[in-house]
């Protein structure tokens, strides 16, 4: 189905535009829409993609499939037209899951830390001298590039629970870091998920490899013992058999040691800070050894990583203020990002500028929210970013900034952009550490802040 032109509706996604790359790779024609020009959309057309800002009918023509993202509305007159004319219709996870046939495929699920597992697996099994190929939702500073297309019989995919569609992949194997309540719009209950990520094992074929240190993950494994399928599991857990232990954080990475089954695999020295890391690699390892590739070269693979883009990215510095980026846009993701910034800041203060991500979220997670920033020393949040819901009342990052100001944090609630740029800049001072923070566009405001950081640097010389 996928081996004939195909159409993508909103190619300039990070999932869509990934595996438009991969089908570019494999010499298939690609076209494509998108309502705005972007970098990505230039590099897929470098790379013979022909791709339209716009969504017209006539945009469809030459396409025998076409793919469209859960973001597309059935309105999208290039949908509407593909199905009048009886043009196959694939949604993202269904052309991924076509792409991953015949491949000893992984597919990386879980509420967080999908992305940095799956960039670090790949990277883990490039060392072994094998070249696999994969999907991800973001673009590891390795490679380059979110996708690729390799000659191997290795697929790495990142698997989005966040409605359901993983559950058409049917993998090889699979990772899941955690699991934990996301994506309100989607799931009503905690019941709900669980039963997901269970049915979500279920269509996997030979191995689960899975976070014990995970209060929801355990029950899932559980569940897991009951199927046919080899389950490692992994955590500082003394009952896990990928064990972590002799952990230590710094603002330049993260050191630990790694036993299997009893046995001493070795240690592994991380580039990039942070705790959840070390789980992220040894979800990563514990694939690899499930793949049966070599653990020595697994270890020395992940010791050459070098980070995700959106996660905890340094942007720059000016006169030792320095300036982060991160994705974080669930409660537990903040937590996790602002004890890295711990880690990184010298004796400084942790500014936080927060956008909240969709209405759904931010009103069930409010207080999360609140709890989870309070630990930062200034806190500036912007709008909600809507991802193309409608205002629900009573969610508002105006409730947050009122949460955590009871908590006694400083705390403004600011919508304008440019304000909020001023107000972060105003206090910070050297050995300081600035934090764009959310799904959104929030990530636009770090070269702002570095630029504004510049002219009042040079303004106080002069």
């Amino acid at each position: 189905m996928l081996n004939e032109p195909v159409h993508f509706i909103g190619i300039g996604g990070a999932g869509m535009s990934a595996i438009a790359r991969i089908l570019l790779d494999r010499g298939i024609q690609v076209s494509g829409s998108d309502a705005k020009d972007s970098i990505v959309i230039a590099s897929l057309r470098a790379m013979g993609a022909t791709v339209e800002i716009g969504h017209h009918a006539s945009n469809i023509l030459s396409a025998k499939t076409v793919v469209t993202s859960t973001a597309i509305k059935n309105s999208n007159p290039e949908l509407k037209a593909a199905l009048q004319s009886g043009i196959p219709v694939l949604s993202r996870a269904e052309s991924l899951s076509e792409l991953m046939k015949g491949y000893r495929s992984v597919a990386v699920a879980g509420t967080h830390g999908k992305t940095t597992t799956t960039s670090m697996l790949a990277v883990a099994i490039q060392e072994c001298g094998v070249d696999p190929s994969f999907a991800i939702g973001g673009t590891p500073n390795d490679s380059n590039s979110n996708s690729h297309h390799g000659n191997g019989d290795i697929f790495i995919a990142e698997a989005d629970e966040s409605d359901s569609s993983f559950l058409v992949y049917n993998p090889f194997g699979a990772i899941i870091t955690n699991v934990e309540i996301d994506h309100v719009d989607h799931f009503s209950s905690k019941e709900q998920l669980h039963q997901t990520f269970i049915d979500f094992i279920k269509s996997t074929k030979e191995f689960l490899i899975i976070c014990i240190d995970d209060d929801g993950a355990k029950e899932i494994a559980q569940a897991a013992n009951e199927l046919k399928l080899k389950v490692i599991t992994y955590g500082e857990s003394e009952n896990a058999q990928v064990r972590i232990s002799h952990v230590s954080t710094s603002a330049t990475g993260s050191f630990f040691r790694i036993t299997w089954q009893g046995i001493v695999l070795g240690e592994i020295s991380l580039n990039i800070p942070g705790r959840h890391n070390v789980l992220n690699a040894t979800a990563a390892l514990a694939a690899g050894i499930a793949l049966e590739l070599n653990p020595n070269q697994l270890i020395s693979g992940l010791s050459k990583f070098h980070g995700v883009r959106r996660r905890f990215e340094l942007k720059g510095d000016v006169k030792n203020i320095k300036v982060f980026d991160d994705y974080a846009h669930h409660p537990t993701e903040v937590s996790a990002t602002i004890a890295t910034a711990r880690d990184v800041v010298a004796g400084g203060k942790i500014i936080v500028i927060f956008q909240p991500h969709r209405y759904s979220r931010t009103l069930a997670f409010a207080e999360g929210f609140a709890e989870s920033l309070s630990v930062a020393d200034q806190v500036i949040l912007l709008d909600i970013y809507g991802a193309g819901e409608e205002s629900i009342p009573g969610a508002s990052s105006s409730v947050i900034a009122e949460m955590i100001r009871d908590l006694g944090t400083k705390v403004d609630f600011e919508p304008s952009i440019l304000s909020a740029i001023e107000l972060a800049i105003t206090g910070a001072k050297p050995n300081d550490l600035i934090i764009t923070m959310g799904a959104g566009d929030v990530t636009s405001l770090g070269n702002q802040i570095l630029t504004r950081l510049a002219e009042a640097a040079k303004s106080d010389e002069s």
